[in-house]
C-alpha cells in the first residue's frame, strides 16, 4: 500500500481555495447621491448612500497566486469602503445643513425678506 505524502493532505485545501477564488469577485464601494422630494420642507433633498460595484472577476489562479489575489481584492474593498464611507458621511452632513437652511416647514411662519 503506498504511503501518503505530507502534501496530499493540503491538496483539498488548495482546491477549496481555488473554488472560493473563482466564486469571489473584486468589488469596490462607491458613494452615490440619491435625490428625493421632502414633502415636509417642500424641497428636493439629497442624500449619499454606498453602493458596491464589481470591477473584476477572479477566475483563474493557482496556489499562492490565489492567496495574493484574494488579499489584494480584500484590501482594495476595505480601502474603498473606508474612503467612500468617509465621503458619504461628510456629504450627508453638508446635505443636512443645506436642507436645514432651505427648509420651510408647513405652517411655520416665513421670516420677511431683509431690506
Amino acid at each position: 500500500m503506498p504511503q501518503a505524502r505530507g502534501g496530499d493532505a493540503i491538496r483539498p485545501l488548495h482546491l477549496g481555495a481555488g473554488a472560493l477564488a473563482a466564486a469571489l469577485s473584486a468589488c469596490v464601494v462607491v458613494p452615490r447621491t440619491v435625490v428625493h422630494y421632502d414633502t415636509e420642507c417642500h424641497i428636493v433633498a439629497r442624500q449619499m448612500t454606498l453602493q458596491a460595484v464589481q470591477v473584476a472577476s477572479i477566475a483563474g489562479c493557482s496556489n499562492s497566486g490565489c492567496a495574493a489575489l484574494l488579499a489584494a481584492a480584500g484590501a482594495t474593498a476595505a480601502a474603498s469602503l473606508v474612503v467612500s464611507g468617509t465621503i458619504a458621511v461628510v456629504g450627508n452632513v453638508v446635505y443636512w445643513l443645506e436642507k436645514q437652511g432651505d427648509c420651510v416647514r408647513s405652517g411655520a411662519p416665513v421670516p420677511p425678506p431683509l431690506t
